[in-house]
């Protein structure tokens, strides 16, 4: 898969279009998955831009584990999930949709079914009263 300058994410980055933000730091972004395939769904991004895995430098994907470690443990917290998924999609067999490497942190259920990937768009303001549950459930 092909680095798409113009794809979603790295026009999130850039600011050129909206997101429920969970966390950022220089290296990374988290946000509400505007598609979720279960309630408190997160996404980590590195601000490297890189369409796979395998095209990101092992500095930006140790920040990314750092990042993913630390929202997960949030996410947990604040959704009160006995588990929590995480998952890293690599090429379009793989089911990746956007070029752009990232982390779905999914809290879990157990016997919940999941919704289907990047398939049905949420509310935006329940996006946001959940992003702040996961902020106020950050370390600080």
């Amino acid at each position: 898969m092909d680095y798409d300058s113009h794809n979603p994410f790295a026009r999130i980055l850039r600011g050129e279009l909206p997101c429920v933000k969970v966390y950022e730091d220089a290296f990374t972004l988290a946000i509400m998955d505007i598609m979720p395939q279960a309630e408190g769904h997160v996404l980590v991004l590195p601000k490297e831009p890189a369409a796979e895995l395998f095209d990101l430098s092992d500095e930006a994907a140790a920040a990314c584990i750092r990042t993913t470690k630390k929202i997960a443990a949030a996410v947990k917290a604040a959704m009160e999930a006995p588990g929590i998924m995480v998952a890293q999609l690599n090429g379009s067999a793989a089911g990746q949709t956007v070029p752009h490497v990232h982390f779905h942190i999914i809290p879990r259920e157990q016997a919940a079914a999941l919704k289907p990937h990047a398939a049905v768009a949420a509310d935006a303001e329940q996006l946001r009263a959940l992003a702040e549950r996961i902020i106020a459930a950050l370390p600080t």
